[in-house]
């Protein structure tokens, strides 16, 4: 295969023909035949007027807690974060296949619909010890060449009350996982201090970012996020913190939505949505207006959490913009933004599609982004680094 690969009758988003040139695995070039220097031994791709689009990058997911590849599980209620914990616990002793099948079935499943990295958060507690990690980060030798994956190691049962957790974070985070991540510091451990100092001795031992689940509401949770945000000051973390779920900035008062979203701005910590239901959804516009990177990402997907989910970032996004009542086309591309160029950011990864980039990238038979999310058609041609991997739902 030639290291030089041209894509040609293809359009940008905004529906101008494009020709996409690809050097070893990245994007050399992107607009007017003319303006490319294209070598004559280049191989081409007709891209047959399709769209070009950036690669789907989730921001937040479970690899390791997924059923795929399993009959269907039946859901087991919880009305609390606590009991649907020792819930999963209980489900995780009874299911034999391992992480490695299972998540590599979810990772081929996204693949094809167009994700190309993802952070995957992996359950760290005395329980389980590390046999999370070390079976995910198998699935980044095994998989890399489809979805790049990030590791936060995540504290699903508590720091404080799980004695022994805080040093397993250390130890999973020297064993290869990518970020530490934390839970509730009020709602699970009852102790925000003692929680927070455990999971930013981590970050600041190991030079790593920091990812928590905030599920805790209203003033409350608004108290641990200026905490959060606190601490990334204090430690110079900022860019390098998010909060994933965040409920609470749907719920507050005027002047504690203002001094929080304030803090987190000024932090550089980012919020995390996947725009779920019934609770409050931390509202996009008003965070974006405030200076906050919002990004969103899948998080469970048929799993001891959720019998739904399909791992679809495009339909993601349409989730997002019913719950943030988007309808204009400008805003429906700020919902696909939040799963590809913010999620990206988050992850560390260059502007999409820009030269230098990976050529991560997506083909789809519609005339705009707007389009696609209100479509989310199925038949989307995927490119990993400038290779198709997928076409109309089948790896290639």
């Amino acid at each position: 295969m030639s290291e030089s690969l041209v894509v040609e009758n293809i359009r940008n988003a905004a529906g101008e023909s494009v020709t996409l040139l690809i050097e070893g695995g990245r994007v050399a070039g992107l607009g007017s035949a003319a303006s490319l220097a294209i070598s004559d031994s280049a191989e081409r791709l007709d891209g047959a007027g399709r769209i070009i689009l950036p690669g789907l990058v989730d921001g937040h997911i479970h690899l390791d807690k997924t059923f795929m590849g399993l009959p269907f599980v039946p859901h087991i209620p919880g009305e609390t974060v606590a009991k649907r914990i020792a819930a999963e616990r209980e489900l995780r002793r009874t299911v034999s296949l391992p992480v490695t099948a299972r998540g590599g079935a979810l990772i081929e499943k996204i693949a094809v619909l167009g994700t190309v990295a993802v952070r995957s958060h992996v359950d760290i507690d005395t329980e389980i010890g590390l046999k999370g990690l070390e079976q995910v980060l198998s699935l980044k030798q095994s998989h890399g060449h489809l979805v790049d994956i990030e590791i936060v190691a995540f504290p699903q049962s508590g720091i404080m009350r799980d004695p022994g957790t805080a040093e397993l974070l250390h130890k999973a985070v020297a064993e290869g996982a990518d970020l530490v991540g934390g839970l509730d510091p009020a709602g699970i451990d009852d102790d925000i201090n003692g929680h927070l100092d455990a999971v930013f001795a981590v970050a600041e031992r190991h030079n790593v970012g920091v990812d928590l689940h905030l599920h805790d509401g209203g003033p409350l949770g608004a108290f641990e996020l200026r905490q959060i945000a606190e601490r990334t000051i204090a430690l110079s973390l900022q860019g390098r913190v998010a909060v994933s779920h965040a409920f609470c900035l749907g719920a507050l008062d005027g002047a504690d939505f203002g001094k929080t979203a304030e803090l987190l701005a000024r932090a550089e910590v980012s919020i995390m949505t996947n725009g779920p239901g019934p609770v409050p959804m931390p509202p996009v516009k008003p965070l974006q207006a405030a200076g906050v990177r919002v990004f969103c990402g899948s998080d469970n997907i048929r799993d001891a959490w959720s019998p739904f989910g399909n791992g679809d970032l495009i339909e993601r996004a349409g989730i997002i913009c019913d719950r943030q009542d988007f309808r204009a086309d400008e805003d429906l591309e700020r919902a696909f933004d939040l799963a590809t160029r913010a999620s990206g950011a988050v992850l560390g990864r260059p502007e999409p599609l820009s030269i230098g980039a990976p050529a991560d990238f997506i083909l789809v038979g519609c005339g705009s982004v707007a389009e696609t999310l209100a479509k989310r058609p199925f038949d989307r041609a995927v490119f990993k680094a400038g290779r198709k991997i997928a076409e109309a739902g089948r790896l290639v």
